[in-house]
């Protein structure tokens, strides 16, 4: 898969929630963070009773695939990553009288990023151009009244990009706060 096809699903994942758009019971409709680690905006958006939309850009920690040694060192790049996330455990900390606030529940999703590193010399070679990723991942996303927000998610993608394109772990961690909101939720 080309960088050009990632962006390319990325859109119809963003345009598909768009037409799809309805109210649910448990996720917030919108709401937009700021996230300290990777320093950037995220933006969550409700797709249904139980689906959001997320979209993050900023600069982010990553693998660099290129690298001969690909877990030895990360790099930092300026990215846009995306998520379909489904929250599956709404109803039971509901029934455990656990607040639901700012989409605090765990999720699976689907996940799409990519990276604009720029030029970088790997192995006495110049290097350019963008990489990105495609897979799946599983986390947790908690908020608190006072605006604090963390998730965290792990799982595996396929990497494609200027490199024989091969399945890597992912590993995501947002620290923030939510700036902006619009509240649709139960169970506060």
């Amino acid at each position: 898969m080309k960088i050009k096809q990632f962006s390319i699903i990325l859109l119809l994942i963003i345009c598909t929630g768009n037409a799809r758009a309805q109210f649910g019971k448990n996720c917030e409709l919108r709401q937009v963070k700021i996230n300290l680690i990777n320093p950037g905006l995220e933006y969550e958006m409700a797709l249904g009773t139980n689906t959001t939309l997320d979209i993050k850009a900023g600069i982010q920690v990553a693998l660099d695939p290129l690298l001969p040694d690909v877990y030895g060192e990360f790099g930092v790049f300026p990215a846009i990553a995306g998520q379909y996330r489904y929250y599956y455990n709404f109803e039971k900390r509901q029934r455990k009288r656990k607040q639901i606030y700012g989409n605090s529940a765990n999720y699976a999703a689907p996940a799409v990023a990519v990276f604009f590193p720029g030029s970088r010399t790997i192995a006495n070679e110049n290097v350019s151009g963008a990489f990105g990723y495609a897979g799946l991942v599983t986390g947790l996303q908690r908020s608190y009244d006072s605006g604090f927000n963390f998730s965290v998610d792990v799982g595996a993608a396929y990497y494609e990009g200027q490199f024989e394109g091969g399945i890597y772990p992912v590993a995501n961690l947002s620290i923030g706060f939510i700036i902006s909101e619009k509240r649709w939720c139960v169970g506060r």
